[in-house]
C-alpha cells in the first residue's frame, strides 16, 4: 500500500499513501485503500496513546468518501477523539495534494494488555 508515516503522538498521527497502485478500475483511488490508510494512522495512534505492554486493536471503522483522486498522493491526519483505559476513538481526515477533503473516517480502538 506504501503508506508512510510523517509525524506520531498518542493525540495525533499522520502520514500519507501513494494513489499509483492503490486505485479501483477506473483508475480512482480504491475506497479500501482509504480506509486501509486511515486504520494504519488511527491505529498506530491507539497504539502509543495504550502505552508499553499493550496492544490496540481495531473493532470499527467507518469513512464517508467526498471525492475522487487519479494521481499523486493522500495525506491522513489522526487526531484522537476519545482516549481512555479500554477504547480509544480517531477520526481520521484524508486530503489530496490540494488540500481538499478526500475521506473522512472514525476508528475505534479497543486496548488490551499484550499477551
Amino acid at each position: 500500500m506504501g503508506v508512510e508515516y510523517v509525524e506520531g503522538t498518542p493525540e495525533r498521527v499522520v502520514g500519507r499513501m501513494p494513489v499509483n497502485g492503490n486505485t479501483q478500475p477506473y483508475g480512482l483511488l480504491h475506497g479500501g485503500a482509504s480506509c486501509v490508510l486511515a486504520e494504519s494512522l488511527g491505529s498506530a495512534g491507539a497504539a502509543l496513546h495504550a502505552g508499553p505492554g499493550r496492544i490496540a486493536v481495531g473493532i470499527e471503522i467507518n469513512a464517508t468518501h467526498h471525492r475522487s483522486v487519479t494521481g499523486g498522493y493522500v495525506t491522513g491526519v489522526a487526531t484522537r477523539v476519545h482516549g481512555g483505559r479500554t477504547l480509544a476513538t480517531y477520526e481520521i481526515v484524508i486530503t489530496d495534494e490540494q488540500d481538499r477533503r478526500v475521506c473522512t473516517a472514525r476508528l475505534t480502538c479497543m486496548l488490551r494488555d499484550r499477551p
